[in-house]
């Protein structure tokens, strides 16, 4: 894979710099200082950290909008093989 190449794909596009965004916040909750650029120096524990708790957050907020009786939108998942 070539270097700043990624296979994580954003189901809906348009949603790519407010996850970057909600990425920074969390990390920021956290107590990491600088999130942000380079991170290859960053132990995997800390980066696991911050995505772990994206998606508690997003589960969260998920079930609270059920518990609320709205119908939150279900992505259509498609089977997107990553070029090489």
């Amino acid at each position: 894979m070539a270097e700043g190449q990624t296979r994580n794909r954003k189901l809906v596009p348009q949603a790519a710099s407010a996850m970057e965004q909600f990425k920074y916040e969390t990390a920021n909750e956290l107590g990491i200082p600088n999130y942000q650029g380079y991170l290859g120096d960053i132990p995997s524990r800390v980066n696991g950290a911050v995505g772990g708790n994206m998606v508690k957050k997003m589960v969260a907020a998920y079930e609270q909008s059920l518990a609320q009786g709205q119908q939150p939108p279900t992505p259509q998942v498609t089977n997107q093989q990553p070029t090489p």
